[in-house]
């Protein structure tokens, strides 16, 4: 792409804000010993950010690699979640000490200096390991091209859901013939469904988990709604702020009638309530194992287009290629050959509740055979995302700027016509200012495919 490099010391100039002071602390998992001690011909060092029972499904998934490949030793790390990551994922590539193969939430490669910190995967060699742009969601694959060049393999998408409770909402005649809750099309309809539940519900429960006072929770809830009604972000030149105040007004209003009508108690413990009987919660899809483990009858669908539209938020864990000045030979095409096969086999990674971004392993007998995933996989074809610039993504400025404003309305300590002007605002703000990785505005990034 014709851009200069970065060093270590102005990488952390231009970071500024964000903490570095402890980031450098991570913990090995996994079984992965050095490869000179391994007797393997090739190691590939593999840094992730999964922990819990995505760690867990992470590291099997690694083991059969390793059972598979005798040859390629996995040297798998796994780092603090968050900006704590990102940091020492982008000074190790700008100081030429990057591992082999990372992973990375969608949204944040746009801003991670594509070309600079990221190099571009080789599709030739995806495809001699199986995996090929046709055998995913275009809109999905799509996201990680960058100047023609594909920076960021999909593993999955995550999603926030609808859970329900099945013995509730049966009392509440709210089931369909198929056990599964009924469609719901309109806010008046929704609204209603909410009313039959809190009737048939347990006294002190509230009936919805809706996270009021998060502000990663209540921007991700804004997406969706906000795209549910064609909502716009920026033109397609990044110069221009689109973002429609009156209908993000109609969102903030939907969300914070959610409070005003009672069906939410601020501040409870929303799987807990979820778990004790509440009716519904709105989580993501990383609750399955949770609410399954609980041995519930429950059931999840993708958030309801109660705005026409369907629409759900969206995340995606994607495989990358940090930046190495000497990038090929052997150890770069085990790190194709890695990423490939936990694409491929991505059946395990589904039951922590992650919908597979390979889609021949939706088709599965297998897969469709999960439950609550085969009631929202269809999520994969409606996903809300953010827009597709330096500073959105998963734990990105753009969330951590307008998610606090969402949550003042939710919570009702301001108007939420007055918070719609005020980000709008703040979008205005974001749009001009410069990516700290490589001193661009979203405009100067350069065209996106």
């Amino acid at each position: 792409m014709g851009r200069p490099g970065l060093n270590r010391r102005q990488l952390l100039a231009g970071i500024g804000g964000l903490t570095v002071a402890g980031s450098f602390g991570f913990a090995a998992l996994g079984t992965g010993a050095d490869a000179l001690a391994s007797g393997a011909d090739t190691r590939v060092r593999y840094w992730n950010l999964f922990s819990g029972g995505d760690g867990y499904n992470m590291i099997s998934m690694l083991d059969s690699f390793r059972a598979a490949n005798p040859g390629i030793d996995v040297k798998d790390s796994t780092l603090q979640w968050g900006n704590p990551f990102y940091t020492k994922l982008a000074m190790a590539a700008a100081g030429n000490r990057a591992p082999d193969l990372g992973v990375m939430h969608m949204g944040r490669v746009t801003g991670f200096s594509p070309g600079r910190l990221l190099d571009a995967w080789d599709v030739g060699l995806l495809a001699k390991y199986g995996v090929r742009e046709e055998d995913y969601n275009p809109a999905l694959w799509n996201r990680g091209v960058i100047d023609g060049k594909l920076y960021a393999l999909p593993l999955d998408i995550h999603v926030q859901l609808c859970f329900y409770r099945k013995d509730v909402l049966k009392k509440a005649d709210l089931l369909g013939d198929d056990g599964r809750m009924i469609p719901v099309t309109s806010t008046t309809e929704w609204f209603d469904v909410l009313k039959k539940a809190k009737k048939a519900q347990k006294k002190g429960l509230q009936t919805i988990g809706l996270w009021t006072n998060d502000q990663n929770f209540q921007w991700w809830f804004f997406v969706a709604f906000y795209t549910q009604l064609g909502g716009t972000w920026f033109d397609d030149a990044n110069t221009e702020v689109t973002f429609d105040t009156d209908k993000a007004t109609e969102v903030l209003e939907f969300l914070r009638r959610h409070v005003t009508d009672g069906y939410v108690i601020p501040g409870a413990p929303t799987g807990e309530q979820f778990i004790n009987g509440a009716p519904f919660t709105w989580e993501g899809n990383w609750s399955v194992p949770v609410f399954s483990g609980a041995e519930l009858d429950y059931g999840a669908t993708p958030l309801p287009p109660v705005f026409g539209e369907q629409a759900t938020h969206a995340e995606s864990h994607a495989f990358v290629l940090p930046h190495q000045a000497g990038r090929g030979g052997a150890t770069n095409e085990a790190a194709h050959q890695l990423a490939a096969y936990i694409v491929q086999h991505a059946q395990q990674w589904a039951a922590g509740g992650h919908i597979p971004a390979h889609t021949p392993t939706l088709s599965t007998d297998a897969y469709k055979k999960l439950a609550p995933q085969n009631e929202y996989v269809s999520a994969m074809d409606h996903q809300a995302t953010e827009p597709k610039v330096w500073f959105a993504g998963s734990t990105g400025v753009l969330a951590q700027d307008l998610g606090p404003i969402v949550v003042s309305s939710t919570m009702g300590s301001a108007k939420p016509d007055a918070v719609a002007r005020r980000m709008k605002s703040r979008l205005t703000t974001l749009l001009a200012s410069k990516n700290p990785m490589d001193g661009r505005t979203a405009a100067q990034g350069g065209a996106v495919a």
